[in-house]
């Protein structure tokens, strides 16, 4: 007999609730030193631009950590917090805690390489770093990150490969980093709330005009033009439509589809996603610098997971900011580009529980009529992201304790500096650096030689080629236009 589900069922047992609680956990120790004055965020480990190896890291808190002691504290900090979630999930511990290691320390090999200012510094920071020359890569150790992580994942021995996935949990890191970009958010909108309340509207706009013709003509494509089933089509649609794999296994589990409907298209979504990973920030940096903000929202409508979307929206937002300093002169503020592509891509998935919904419905009480079978309204909460909650929450929270506590936004943005930019700033960019790596360890391009993917593979590229990017740029464009991040005030 199947479980009965409550509201707060996997709610200590989901990977998507341990984002929630992880997130959350590490904002509101930002609050708390806030608010106190007492430092519980100071330990987390700063990386920077460098060109003696000394200086490649340091303390948030300088004064009472030094750079070794803060990288081993969170080192430490995030092992024990992410193995309690471990546990908690019943995932084996012991192999857990060494494949996060490798991770781990893999991760900050390449943080500290791809921050090196002959690779990283723009041509307006080379004086500053008492250099003549440099790449202006950047963002440079999000991609050494994904590519260590790619050659581990399809290069290294196969026993090896499986054993350091256990700790790669791109998915998992990313939404904990999403939930603290909701809290840097809401920090910034101390500084600028009207431009943030711009962004969340729009949005959340572009979201609802996207989605109301992507997964019909998704879905219409993969029927006429590809003669896929229904139960293909409806997982294929909704995986490159809504989020990706989550959506292809809620759609899935809502039309009772074949176990290995949603595995095969699942394995696609992941590798077309690290694709355009790869080659979309490029080319959107080429061709649309002067409209960044509606790039970045292109992003969160196209790229079908939310640790590549993140990913892309990262390496977007450095390589934009970089251009803009070498280009005009002015310094965009950190953050803004990536927040469009993050937002827009958490409007989508919030979709996820009212799709599986619908789609239970119509194929219950339309396509197959199964007589006495009834379609649960709670199916919307169950599949609703909770990590989503996080990121609001840590939104919400910010802005209005920044609106009722002190006087003026500035006066709160001082007074939030401290406890929260540590962990919006240097923590969440190191989360988003293991999702890099752990994108590329669990990415294995041999997928695509799978027999029995061809006409699948054919069908995904298609529609994202010819549907998803052209009517999620223009919509981003509609809905985004001449927006730019603030600029840096000196």
């Amino acid at each position: 007999m199947a479980e009965e589900r409550r509201w707060y069922t996997g709610m200590f047992s989901t990977e998507d609730w341990w984002a929630f609680w992880l997130g959350t956990f590490f904002v509101f120790l930002g609050i708390i030193t806030m608010l106190t004055g007492f430092d519980l965020v100071g330990w987390i480990v700063k990386f920077g631009k460098w060109v003696t190896i000394e200086k490649a890291f340091k303390a948030s808190n300088p004064d009472l950590w030094s750079p070794v002691a803060s990288l081993i504290a969170t080192y430490v900090i995030i092992l024990v917090t992410t193995t309690i979630g471990a546990f908690f999930m019943k995932w084996d511990i012991k192999k857990y805690l060494v494949a996060f290691t490798l991770v781990f320390w893999i991760s900050v090999i390449c943080y500290i390489i791809g921050e090196n200012a002959y690779i990283a510094a723009t041509e307006l920071d080379r004086a500053k770093y008492g250099i003549d020359w440099s790449l202006s890569l950047g963002g440079a150790f999000y991609i050494t990150a994904l590519i260590v992580g790619l050659l581990i994942g399809n290069l290294a021995p196969k026993g090896f490969r499986e054993f350091i996935k256990l700790g790669a949990r791109p998915e998992w890191f990313i939404k904990v980093a999403i939930v603290m970009l909701g809290a840097k958010l809401g920090y910034l909108a101390m500084k600028s709330l009207g431009y943030a309340l711009h962004i969340l509207v729009a949005g959340a706009c572009a979201t609802i005009a996207a989605y109301l013709l992507f997964w019909p003509l998704a879905y219409a494509t993969g029927r006429k033009l590809f003669n896929l089933s229904r139960e293909w089509s409806a997982c294929l649609a909704s995986g490159i439509s809504i989020c990706g794999v989550s959506a292809a296994i809620a759609t899935a589990g809502a039309i009772k589809a074949r176990p290995i409907v949603p595995v095969m298209i699942s394995a696609l979504i992941v590798v077309f996603a690290v694709i355009e990973l790869i080659v979309l920030p490029g080319v959107l940096v080429a061709f649309w610098f002067h409209e960044p903000i509606a790039a970045g929202a292109s992003l969160g409508l196209t790229v079908k997971t939310d640790g590549a979307d993140a990913a892309a929206g990262a390496i977007l937002d450095e390589l934009m900011r970089s251009r803009a300093a070498l280009d005009l002169g002015v310094q965009w503020e950190e953050g803004w580009i990536l927040m469009s592509a993050v937002n827009t891509k958490i409007w989508i998935d919030m979709f996820i529980g009212v799709w599986a919904f619908v789609l239970a419905a119509v194929w219950v009480y339309y396509f197959e009529r199964r007589p006495g079978e009834k379609v649960q309204k709670m199916e919307i909460w169950w599949r609703f992201p909770k990590f989503v909650l996080g990121y609001f929450l840590a939104m919400g929270l910010l802005v209005i304790l920044g609106l009722n506590l002190y006087p003026d936004p500035t006066t709160a943005y001082k007074a939030m500096t401290p406890g929260i930019k540590p962990v919006e700033g240097a923590l969440r960019k190191f989360f988003f650096v293991l999702t890099f790596t752990s994108i590329g360890i669990v990415t294995d391009f041999r997928t695509l030689r799978q027999e029995g993917l061809g006409r699948l593979a054919l069908a995904y590229a298609f529609i994202l080629a010819v549907i998803i990017i052209p009517i999620g740029w223009l919509i981003a464009y509609l809905f985004h236009m001449g927006m730019t991040p603030p600029t840096v005030t000196p």
